[in-house]
């Protein structure tokens, strides 16, 4: 056994002559520059114009030292700028449109600990909490402390320009609501139906400001669910990402230790988890809930491939989350390196199938299929990738991640689908040329149909697990337009970027994007002109608020 002593660090004693002395200059300084207005920039045509910005803050908190970090090296760039004689304009603003504070203050407002112990540990009074009750104070009063701050910086800012966002605010409220008005004219806003991540706790669409930063960038992806008709009377609907794989499915995932729901969907009786009842409810079917069973009952019963008319059991899997799609899954276990091990764990261990009382001739006869050429794989992909990535049980998910990633990839855009599975149509293509037409193909079957999915779990500011939900009366900015990313491509070509291969990122993001819902309800914000129970959302008002700041001296401080 060994010991590591460590030694106690000793910090120089503070000699507080010096540092007052030091914070006296700081204070001189800082004075006589607000004294002489000397960071006020006006239009000058004699000299040469340099706009320089911090991205506004959101102001829920006080700022950090990843704020400090940041603001200082504009404030840098700021004084270099005008040290070689340009005009710098450097002003600064404040954000709070949004849920995060109105969150947050709902959770004071509960009494939650959590918050109130984040609010004392800010060093905000307890006498003073109460009034985080309301969304407007939060505003208000971190305004205030991040302006204190970012003066006791010394940072060279134009004050004159300072503003904040949200309806609290009447002239950036009517600024946004003039930028809405011209995009609404220009035909850039829709009304419609769209796909979006929603929180059943606060009732609105989540966007990535309204969840905390591991969640960003999470978005409804499109999914296929196919139902396997029970023998037992139940649907069992079959969420997946790869629909064309239907035609090797050989058995039926559940989950033995979880709870399902028996709920009637459409009309039909089918075996779902909770979440997937939710989403398939907020999704346009009709779902009334009759039951609960556990997912050990479900297990050696029997289903048919809708495809190809199998007879396919139910067996148990622990990777198997209820809580996540539909809670049962189709399994593929030639192309799926998750169903490949969980079968090959049943056929290894005879207490699993004593517990679950599964006779062991269903499991031997339960044999993969394979559907896919891929040059990478001489025998069963998913055999392969398993044994490449050293994966040994259904437990080892790290492995398992990477050996479905690298099938996925390479039979997606490599995979010659066989002419013995799937005849002269779709035989001898690869599977991105057919995927469509499978699913168009299943859908007028009536054996599937698209739904909305979150490809991992994500989860509100306020805590709630969030999921899809098809919004029908939401307004978009209509990002898909091709006339408008011609001119965001055109733009991009015309700026100058450090470092250059920033570039082509841009240029891919605006091909990336969609439609995206710009109005919330019940948040912080500015009301949509038009129809006034409707906020724009954090990202939707913060696109050209730059511009503000050439006339929001005007307008904030006449």
């Amino acid at each position: 056994m060994s010991i590591i002593a460590s030694k106690r660090i000793e910090f120089p004693e503070v000699n507080k002559e010096r540092r007052d002395f030091l914070k006296s200059i700081e204070e001189k300084w800082q004075k006589f520059w607000e004294q002489n207005r000397v960071y006020e920039a006006d239009p000058d045509p004699s000299r040469q114009k340099f706009f320089v910005t911090f991205p506004y803050p959101y102001i829920n908190a006080y700022p950090h030292l990843g704020t400090g970090y940041t603001v200082l090296r504009v404030d840098i760039l700021a004084r270099f700028k005008r040290m070689q004689g340009y005009n710098v304009l450097f002003p600064q603003g404040w954000h709070a449109t949004g849920g995060p504070i109105v969150a947050a203050a709902l959770r004071v407002r509960e009494g939650d600990p959590k918050q109130i112990n984040i609010l004392r540990s800010l060093g905000i009074p307890e006498e003073e909490i109460p009034k985080f009750r309301d969304p407007e104070y939060w505003v208000y009063f971190f305004k205030k402390e991040f302006r204190r701050d970012f003066q006791r910086l010394g940072l060279s800012i134009d004050w004159r320009r300072e503003f904040f966002t949200t309806r609290l605010n009447p002239p950036y409220n009517k600024f946004i609501q003039w930028q809405y008005t011209v995009l609404r004219e220009k035909g850039l806003i829709a009304k419609g139906k769209h796909p979006v991540v929603w929180c059943p706790k606060e009732q609105k669409v989540v966007g990535d400001h309204d969840r905390p930063d591991e969640y960003a960038g999470i978005g409804p992806t499109e999914v296929v669910v196919i139902k396997f008709r029970g023998e037992d009377g139940y649907v069992y609907p079959c969420l997946t990402y790869r629909p064309e794989t239907v035609y090797g499915a050989v058995n039926i995932w559940v989950n033995p230790d979880a709870e399902y729901l028996i709920a009637e969907v459409d009309g039909e009786k089918w075996i779902v988890g909770e979440y997937g009842a939710r989403e398939l409810a907020d999704q346009d079917h009709k779902v009334n809930v009759v039951g609960r069973i556990k997912g050990a009952q479900l297990v050696g019963h029997f289903a048919v491939n809708p495809v190809t008319g199998w007879r396919v059991p139910v067996l148990p899997a622990f990777f198997v989350d209820a809580d996540f799609g539909t809670g049962v899954v189709m399994s593929v276990p030639a192309h799926a390196p998750y169903d490949y091990v969980g079968l090959e764990d049943l056929k290894g261990d005879p207490y699993l199938l004593e517990k679950y009382n599964l006779d062991p001739s269903i499991i031997d006869a339960v044999q993969p299929v394979k559907l896919i050429e891929v040059e990478d794989y001489k025998g069963l992909p998913a055999q392969e990738a398993v044994q490449a990535f050293n994966a040994k049980t259904q437990r080892d998910i790290e492995a398992l991640e990477k050996a479905t990633k690298d099938v996925y990839s390479k039979e997606f855009y490599k995979g010659v689908l066989k002419p013995e599975i799937y005849g002269a149509k779709w035989g001898g293509r690869k599977v991105y040329e057919v995927k469509e037409e499978i699913i168009n193909y299943l859908s007028e079957k009536g054996v599937a149909f698209r739904h909305y999915t979150l490809s991992s779990p994500v989860y509100c500011r306020c805590g709630a697990k969030t999921h899809v939900k098809l919004v029908k009366d939401q307004w978009f900015l209509r990002y898909s337009d091709k006339e408008w990313k011609q001119k965001a491509h055109e733009c991009i070509d015309q700026m100058r970027f450090v470092p250059e291969e920033i570039r082509q990122e841009f240029h891919r993001l605006v091909d990336w994007y969609e439609d995206w819902a710009c109005t919330h309800e019940r948040e912080l914000g500015t009301p949509l002109p038009w129809d006034e129970r409707w906020v724009l959302e954090s990202l939707s008002d913060s696109t050209i608020y730059m511009a503000y700041y050439t006339i929001a001296k005007y307008l904030q401080h006449p």
